[in-house]
């Protein structure tokens, strides 16, 4: 099984044109039996943990020590700053459901040929900030963003929360930010960066800064990049941009902070599409290889979760982190495994992966850790 595995991913990736080296990188991980894991905090549903920015990130980084990690975007994105590292794979909501349906692989990647998409609709002083962006990201981590366009008319994005405490919202004119992408893969782009013109949250939720209720814009977010992944099939993620960006001088919750200190959330996306995995049928890791599924406690009602439990793989729900949902382990299935915290997880895996090495290399396993 193992030399046939290699033979399929060998002749895809030639017919492909990746480069052999990441054929050994999945030799090595054959190798040493390293797992994959799959870590969700889905957005606009109040997640006590990664329901702000980024704030989950530090859990989702002690995570990728044990194993490779699917991260979806709300995991890691963090405004200037992102939580994203080489053992994690940044993969769009819509993307993560087909993954876990069996109809997508997922092929490491570095140095995707990013292209960015403006709303029309941004004023030309935002717009400026954003390409001032652009180019630090450029210059700084040596990110290729190949091209930005701008859209033939504005989006028209809306968003509210809904009276459940859960975000969603609408966009009036989708299909120009399609035409607009479909130009940048046509120029040799492989990754899709969305910027969306969004008013002022104003009242729909004041207390976020406080680190209390839902992402007002998060839900909207969500309905733009699963439209870009279901139609073009490449990594994208969305970053909204507002016309005021003075930055705010209050005092605000840890969890949310990284949003208040910025005028421009787009760094953290362009940092996790640089390396975001190419998106196959055929090549790549597939459900198969995944291992486990981590989510919050109550938000279990979900194609990830469905699928997981259907394929055996196992399911951890995170009783400490809960949301606006109400979709508990008891209401889905009783194989789902629930544990306190994302500390308690940890622990259960290193002492697996600990025994799990001395196993395959009972001489060295004390020096591995």
């Amino acid at each position: 099984m193992y030399n046939s595995k290699l033979t399929q991913l060998n002749s895809g990736f030639q017919k492909s044109g990746f480069r052999p080296a990441f054929l050994l990188y999945y030799k090595y991980m054959l190798d040493n039996g390293e797992k994959l894991g799959a870590f969700i905090v889905p957005t606009g549903i109040g997640a006590s943990i990664g329901g702000y920015a980024g704030d989950a990130s530090a859990y989702a980084a002690k995570f990728s020590e044990i194993s490779k990690l699917i991260v979806n975007p709300n995991v890691v994105n963090a405004g200037c700053f992102s939580g994203i590292n080489k053992n994690m794979f940044y993969v769009e909501g819509y993307t993560i459901d087909e993954f876990f349906k069996g109809k997508v692989n997922l092929i490491p990647s570095v140095k995707n040929k990013i292209g960015v998409v403006f709303d029309k609709a941004i004023p030309e002083d935002v717009l400026n900030i954003h390409i001032n962006t652009i180019n630090a990201v450029k210059c700084v981590y040596g990110t290729d963003i190949r091209q930005w366009v701008i859209t033939s008319q504005d989006v028209g994005v809306e968003f509210k929360i809904e009276a459940n405490g859960i975000s969603t919202g609408s966009v009036r004119n989708i299909k120009t930010i399609l035409e607009a992408s479909k130009k940048l893969l046509s120029c040799g782009c492989n990754a899709i960066a969305l910027v969306c013109l969004f008013d002022e949250p104003g009242d729909d939720n004041p207390q976020y800064s406080q680190g209390i209720g839902t992402d007002p814009v998060g839900g909207v977010e969500a309905v733009i990049s699963h439209y870009i992944s279901k139609e073009l099939k490449v990594p994208c993620a969305h970053s909204p941009a507002f016309a005021d960006y003075n930055i705010y001088p209050d005092l605000v919750d840890g969890r949310a902070a990284s949003e208040y200190i910025t005028p421009t959330f787009l760094p953290c996306i362009l940092l996790g599409l640089s390396n975001a995995p190419v998106i196959s049928t055929q090549n790549g890791f597939s459900v198969s290889n995944l291992d486990y599924l981590v989510m919050p406690y109550d938000a279990l009602g979900s194609i990830p979760v469905f699928e997981a439990v259907k394929r055996g793989i196992d399911v951890f729900a995170v009783k400490e982190n809960l949301t606006a949902l109400n979709v508990t382990p008891d209401k889905i299935s009783n194989s789902i495994i629930t544990v306190s915290d994302y500390d308690a997880f940890l622990r259960s895996q290193y002492h697996n992966r600990l025994v799990q090495i001395h196993l395959l290399h009972p001489s060295g396993a004390s020096s591995t850790y």
